[in-house]
C-alpha cells in the first residue's frame, strides 16, 4: 500500500524542491547559491533543508566525491496535488458547501470571467469521466 506523500513543510521546502524540478539535480552549494543566497540564508540552512527533505523521502541524494548530489524523487504534479488537497481541507473543514459557496463569491469579486473559465473547466472534467 502506498503511503501518503509528506509535503514540504513550508515556502523555502517547497522553493527548494521547485529548484530541484527545474534543474533536475543539484548540490547543496548550487542549490545554496540559486535559493539561499538570494533570501540572505545561509548554506547550512539549504543543508538542513535538504535533509528534511531527504528523511520525507522527497529527494534522493547520492554522494559524489565529499559531495551529494540531490534529485527529486516525486514529481511536482504529485506534490502540488496534494499541496492543494491539503489546503482545501483546512480551507473547507467539515462542511464543504457554504465554504465552496463563500469562494465561487470570492473569485467572482476578483475576476468574474474566471468563474465561467471555471464552470468550462468542470464540464470538461465530468465530459472527460463519463466518456464524452
Amino acid at each position: 500500500m502506498n503511503s501518503p506523500i509528506r509535503l514540504p513543510g513550508g515556502d523555502l521546502e517547497y522553493e527548494v524542491m521547485a529548484k530541484l524540478w527545474e534543474l533536475g539535480s543539484a548540490s547543496v552549494r548550487e542549490l545554496h547559491a540559486q535559493v539561499g543566497e538570494p533570501k540572505g540564508l545561509v548554506y547550512t540552512t539549504i543543508a538542513k533543508v535538504l535533509d528534511r527533505l531527504h528523511v520525507k523521502r522527497l529527494v534522493a541524494r547520492e554522494r559524489r566525491g565529499s559531495t551529494f548530489i540531490y534529485r527529486a524523487r516525486v514529481g511536482r504534479d504529485a506534490i502540488d496535488s496534494a499541496r492543494a488537497r491539503a489546503f482545501l481541507t483546512r480551507l473547507f473543514g467539515s462542511s464543504p458547501r457554504s465554504a465552496v459557496a463563500t469562494l465561487v463569491d470570492a473569485v467572482e469579486a476578483l475576476d468574474p470571467i474566471l468563474i465561467d473559465e471555471l464552470a468550462e473547466a468542470i464540464a470538461s472534467r465530468r465530459r472527460s469521466k463519463d466518456g464524452t
